[in-house]
């Protein structure tokens, strides 16, 4: 029993192999600018997130409601 390796360990190892076939994560950089189309989403994202407004409860926990104008 001491050494059979544990399911997390086992999930490791055959991502390690699976990544000698197929290669590391695709990753992008920051430094890019943005495309017309993120712009845009990101202006009607923002649009959503200020019709809420986040409240503080003295336990520390959070939570939004509508924002009153």
């Amino acid at each position: 029993m001491a050494g059979e390796k544990s399911f997390p360990q086992r999930f490791m190892d055959l991502t390690g192999k699976l990544r000698m076939i197929f290669g590391p994560a695709q990753k992008s950089g920051t430094d890019h600018p943005m495309t017309e189309e993120n712009k845009q989403l990101l202006k009607q994202r923002e649009a959503e997130a200020a019709q809420w407004e986040t409240v503080k409860r003295a336990d520390g926990s959070t939570y939004i409601v509508p924002r009153r104008d």
